[in-house]
């Protein structure tokens, strides 16, 4: 128990970090890298971006746009982390063979085999056989079960074992449903900013101040475009790695029916 809590601390304490190490790296892109003199005219960050010059373009989003950078740099970090995650999960070979390799070694009564192969095969669902495996070997000699509470106690292992790895599957994805959420709630802050200044250039006596009012535009649109960005990427891969999830919940599920099956066979021999 005190593991578990030392696990889930150690996580919490990544998250926390990879958001502020993403909250400085998006100020130092935006004022280092953006607002570098040499992307505007005159070398002067006050004035117009040159012509054809993103970096100075984007720099003109204003002060939102460094928190955009921030949220998109999270996103990014949470969608290698998933995916790094997930590769380890699935383990070594192929799911569908390795379910199969093991039911015929455990029809043959070749418990041994079956769990160094799931050491072999590493990953959430060899864990969840593994766990199976050794339960499923102490049950064949337990003499005070009947054959129906034995399966039963098998089916009770491998729910327990599943609901240990489905939270290492998921884990992290609700930072990019949430990105997907606010990233476009974010920019359209710096949308609403941008012009208000627009109109308020518009809004002086005499002739328009051309320059708030390009400026006011395209805070608005840089903005925009980066709340967009973020919100449709983070939706994207959220969907994706839960569709990921999914299916390898579903061989979990499948595959401890299948343990469960081959055990109450194996019982009425």
């Amino acid at each position: 128990m005190k593991g578990q809590t030392l696990a889930e601390a150690l996580k919490s304490v990544f998250v926390l970090l990879v958001m502020v190490l993403c909250v400085v790296a998006g100020e130092l892109i935006y004022y280092k890298i953006m607002g570098n003199p040499a992307n505007f005219e005159g070398s002067n960050p006050d004035g117009a971006a040159l012509p054809g010059n993103y970096l100075g373009i984007v720099f003109k989003g204003g002060f939102i746009v460094p928190l955009l950078i921030a949220v998109n740099l999270v996103m990014l970090t949470f969608v290698f982390e998933r995916y790094i995650m997930l590769w380890r999960a699935k383990g070594r070979g192929n799911l569908n063979s390795f379910v199969r390799n093991i039911r015929d070694l455990l029809n043959e009564d070749k418990i041994e085999e079956a769990s160094k192969l799931c050491d072999n095969q590493k990953g959430s669902l060899a864990n969840v056989l593994k766990a199976g495996l050794h339960r499923y070997r102490d049950l064949q000699g337990d003499k005070t079960l009947m054959n129906d509470q034995k399966v039963l106690a098998l089916q009770k292992e491998l729910e327990e074992a599943t609901a240990l790895e489905l939270p290492v599957l998921s884990q992290n994805l609700v930072i990019l449903s949430t990105i997907a959420s606010i990233s476009v709630l974010i920019g359209l802050i710096g949308t609403v900013l941008g012009m208000i200044r627009a109109f308020g250039a518009l809004a002086t006596a005499g002739a328009p101040d051309a320059l708030a009012l390009a400026t006011g535009i395209s805070e608005a649109l840089v903005n925009t475009a980066l709340g967009i960005t973020g919100s449709t990427l983070a939706l994207i891969f959220y969907n994706y790695y839960q569709t990921r999830v999914d299916s390898m919940t579903f061989k979990i599920d499948e595959a401890g029916f299948s343990l469960a099956q081959t055990f109450a066979s194996s019982l009425k021999r």
